[in-house]
């Protein structure tokens, strides 16, 4: 206990510190444009963000990764807000974290294991692609000056690792963001800051009972709102934590962080805050700059609500140019830049699914959907390729007996090639089928090997089956009708 404690909190206390405070002044301007999205005041987003990056950091399963309020659950909430308000909105995201605790116990992160790296690797492109485009209105309709801070900010970024010792001590985004601040107010030059974004609030969050009517009506108005934001969270959330993993060499427990997601909700629910989930950009910008531990992620909510209540002023003269140039980073680091120079060296197959996860998530803005769509092509690919290498082969063993020995897997995309490799026309008095070298998986396979047996009994040949394995006899003596007599009598008569 005491050792996962020190490994989790103490293991890397000056990179921890460093990498909160850099991603708490990058959180300010999300949290409040995030709440922009959805519909509520800026304190919502800001203290959902500091609420679940607080909770996160002592119940989650991914040391190291942050959450908060994001866009992608913003805009589920659209809806919500504008036809009933915000208090039903606590009251769905107090229900989106009972139903992502329940998908915790329920073991639903092992899920993840379903996801192949292509789609992974599409969701972190769409990402990347996504958090550049966020910053377009930042650059666009702007004068000279915002450009050319964004391109000394840039400069810092990439340029002050360079610098002997301290280089490597203090995180190059958070020089980026002081020097660029200080060269602006210093000059006196006149552009878009954090304060222009939204009234920063001026207290702490205070615990608040959703002011809702208990009752069925009221379940029903929340529970599709809370069901798309469960979803769409955890499976944001183990996404990026998956990420974070390869970024770190580390392991992560997926079922903690549904669990975890799901408390940090409640909380912010109960704290006048928004639901939230894992945050790509920010994990990305906590990673880069050194955190590795629990403590990155809660020094990140606490320096977050300290900065916006109690430095308030200071913190809205924080030029958009630094914050943009921070996210520019991120969307290039995070883009996978080995899966367009390796394009043509991976199959094809992984490929296209890693397009089409790009493509959806990119023009629908559903990170769900993108997912969804990069799964299910490569559930296919799968099968289609698993099903090309089932076999059939044949030989005569004297006149009146012949042997087909099956190689492969026999399932519902090989099912076809499996009854169509079976000559039934030829005569034969016995025909042995060996299936030592197959297997059956599911009832479509079982399905066709009825279909054969049948048509050779059909043709008057005595069928034997040998060298079927326990997993495989399992399902046709549950689902198979060929060796049941009453049902054969039926079928051979018709």
């Amino acid at each position: 206990m005491l050792h996962t404690f020190q490994r989790d909190w103490l293991s890397n206390t000056r990179g921890d510190l460093l990498s909160g405070l850099v991603v708490a002044l990058a959180l300010i301007p999300e949290a409040i444009a995030f709440s922009i999205i959805a519909g509520v005041d800026p304190k919502v987003g800001l203290y959902a963000s500091f609420c679940i990056a607080v909770v996160i950091a002592i119940t989650g399963g991914r040391p190291g990764m942050i959450s908060a309020a994001t866009g992608a659950m913003a805009l589920l909430m659209v809806t919500l807000v504008k036809e009933y308000g915000l208090q039903y909105l606590l009251a769905a995201s107090v229900l989106t974290g009972v139903l992502q605790i329940a998908a915790g116990y329920l073991r639903l992160g092992s899920l993840m294991r379903f996801v192949s790296r292509s789609v992974v690797t599409g969701f972190v492109n769409a990402l990347a692609i996504l958090i550049f485009m966020a910053q377009l209105p930042e650059l666009t309709d702007v004068t000279w000056h915002v450009y050319a801070f964004t391109a000394v900010g840039l400069g810092i970024i990439y340029g002050f690792p360079y610098v002997p010792v301290v280089g490597r001590v203090i995180p190059s985004p958070l020089v980026c963001i002081v020097a660029v601040t200080a060269i602006v107010l210093g000059l006196g030059i006149d552009i878009r800051t954090v304060g222009d974004l939204g009234e920063l609030p001026d207290s702490l969050p205070v615990f608040l009972w959703p002011e809702v009517p208990l009752n069925l009506e009221t379940l029903m108005i929340i529970l599709p709102y809370s069901i798309s934001m469960a979803v769409v969270g955890l499976l944001e959330s183990l996404m990026t934590a998956t990420i974070v993993d390869d970024f770190t060499d580390t392991e992560s427990d997926k079922n903690q962080e549904c669990r975890g997601q799901g408390i940090s909700n409640i909380v912010a629910g109960f704290f006048g805050g928004m639901a939230g989930c894992a945050m790509i950009g920010q994990s990305v910008i906590n990673v880069k700059s050194g955190g590795r531990g629990r403590l990155s992620t809660f020094v990140a909510g606490v320096f977050l609500i300290i900065m916006v209540v109690f430095l308030d002023d200071l913190i809205s003269q924080i030029p958009m140019a630094a914050l943009v140039a921070v996210m520019i980073m991120v969307s290039i680091g995070t883009f996978s830049w080995d899966s367009i120079r390796k394009i043509r060296e991976y199959p094809p197959s992984s490929s296209l699914v890693m397009i089409a996860t790009v493509i959806v998530v990119v023009f629908t803005h559903n990170l769900a959907l993108g997912v969804f769509v990069g799964v299910l092509l490569a559930s296919l690919f799968f099968a289609n390729k698993v099903g090309r290498f089932m076999g059939v082969r044949s030989e005569r063993l004297d006149s009146v007996t012949k042997r087909y020995t099956v190689v492969g897997q026999v399932f519902f995309a090989s099912s076809d090639a499996f009854t169509h490799s079976f000559d039934f026309k030829e005569v034969n008095e016995k025909v042995i089928i060996d299936v030592h070298h197959a297997h059956f998986w599911d009832v479509t396979a079982v399905a066709a090997l009825d279909k054969v047996v049948m048509k050779f009994r059909r043709e008057g040949a005595e069928v034997e089956l040998i060298g079927m394995n326990e997993a495989s006899q399992t399902i046709v003596d549950r689902f198979g009708v060929h060796d049941k007599q009453d049902v054969s009598d039926i079928l051979e008569s018709h």
